[in-house]
């Protein structure tokens, strides 16, 4: 296994539309999904998607716990490596879909600050759905399908926007609502 080098905002592969995989079960998905997992590991993240470590292939990976999120991870130095936490503390289970897609559940929607891997350091406020049903399949052939809401919901919605060619600022309604996460850190303190 590696750790594949993250593509930063900017990069050409970032504003791709990703091809879908023909065989959701070969050597090659399975040797990325390894290399995904452990690059993962290795950030502060809870998603991760193909193009962003620099394969124009529909792939995401995530995983969510049952605490809010918090941005103090963001601020631990790269060498300390983040593992997700116990079984017991995951509220979704670390998810490796190939070709995912998904359809809202409603018009509900929510607003949340979100952090990429691709823009290190801001977190900007985005608009999703609150809930919707997503499907993919894994490296072993699997179907999966899930109904997602809040949290569950937005990572998966931020994913598999990477897959299609979209950033979350593409997706704010006032860049008023970028900021460094680390003054975002200080105001949720003062609140």
């Amino acid at each position: 296994m590696s750790i594949l080098k993250i593509a930063r905002m900017g990069h050409p592969i970032l504003a791709a539309v990703a091809e879908p995989v023909q065989d959701p079960t070969s050597h090659a998905i399975k040797a990325l999904a390894n290399d995904m997992i452990e690059t993962l590991y290795d950030t502060a993240g809870n998603g991760l998607a193909a193009t962003q470590v620099h394969v124009p292939q529909r792939v995401i990976i995530f995983f969510q716990t049952n605490e809010e999120w918090s941005f103090d991870r963001l601020d631990e130095p790269p060498a300390r490596r983040f593992r997700p936490p116990a079984d017991n503390r995951l509220s979704v289970p670390l998810t490796l879909l190939v070709n995912p897609e998904y359809e809202p559940v409603g018009d509900d929607t929510v607003e949340g600050y979100e952090g990429c891997l691709s823009i290190p350091g801001l977190a900007g406020k985005v608009r999703r759905y609150r809930t919707i049903r997503y499907r993919g399949i894994t490296p072993d052939g699997q179907l999966v399908e899930r109904t997602a809401e809040g949290a569950h919901a937005q990572v998966v919605q931020h994913e598999c926007d990477h897959l299609d060619g979209i950033l979350y600022p593409e997706r704010m309604t006032d860049l008023k609502d970028l900021t460094f996460m680390t003054e975002l850190k200080l105001r949720q303190g003062e609140a």
